[in-house]
């Protein structure tokens, strides 16, 4: 059984060069819904009876259309080239963002060229019944620490700032955390951030 889960929103709120007095305005995004891994760990694996089917059986092929999308990718994001959901990034973590695959992040060695680097990872609590709110939410649990840590950089390194938070859909489901990053450039501009921010 599949079961979807909230789409992810990206927003890149405001620019923070370090000293620079760069402003961009806010953009969103939404993007492919993450779910939890389907696999189980080999020593539960060694728990099940023996008598389990090795083959995984096939779905019918008279279901309606669109009830099993065509892309389950969109429910089982790849981890192929250390690609994860926002929510997996620790702070610390050095990542490349796809405009293309809001909420996913491409783990990248701070010594080599990335988009962006954690600052914070936090937890939203409380109830948020529409997508505004979280993000209202998610950006003040940033602001802070974002702003303490561009101010430390040199000017020019840091351009943009990215917040990553569930959508409703998502943080029902219980995925509750923002990953406040600072970046280089995300999606338009060609700067890329080369080592560790200070």
């Amino acid at each position: 059984m599949i079961v979807g889960v909230g789409v992810i929103v990206v927003v890149a709120v405001a620019a923070a060069g370090g000293g620079g007095k760069d402003k961009k305005s806010p953009t969103e995004s939404t993007g492919r819904s993450p779910s939890p891994s389907l696999s189980l760990p080999s020593e539960l694996q060694s728990l099940l009876p023996s008598g389990l089917p090795s083959v995984v059986p096939s779905l019918p092929s008279d279901l309606p259309s669109g009830l099993v999308p065509s892309d389950l990718r969109s429910f089982l994001p790849s981890l192929a080239d250390d690609e994860v959901p926002y929510y997996m990034l620790r702070k610390g973590d050095c990542f490349d963002a796809d405009e293309g695959l809001p909420g996913q992040a491409v783990k990248r060695r701070c010594t080599q060229p990335h988009d962006a680097e954690v600052v914070k990872v936090s937890e939203l609590n409380g109830t948020y019944t529409t997508n505004a709110a979280l993000k209202k939410a998610a950006s003040a649990l940033c602001k802070a620490p974002l702003e303490r840590k561009a101010a430390g950089q040199a000017a020019g390194t840091v351009r943009d700032t990215l917040v990553q938070y569930p959508d409703t859909g998502g943080y029902r489901t219980g995925i509750d955390k923002v990953a406040c990053s600072l970046a280089a450039d995300i999606g338009k501009g060609t700067h890329k951030l080369t080592r560790p921010l200070k």
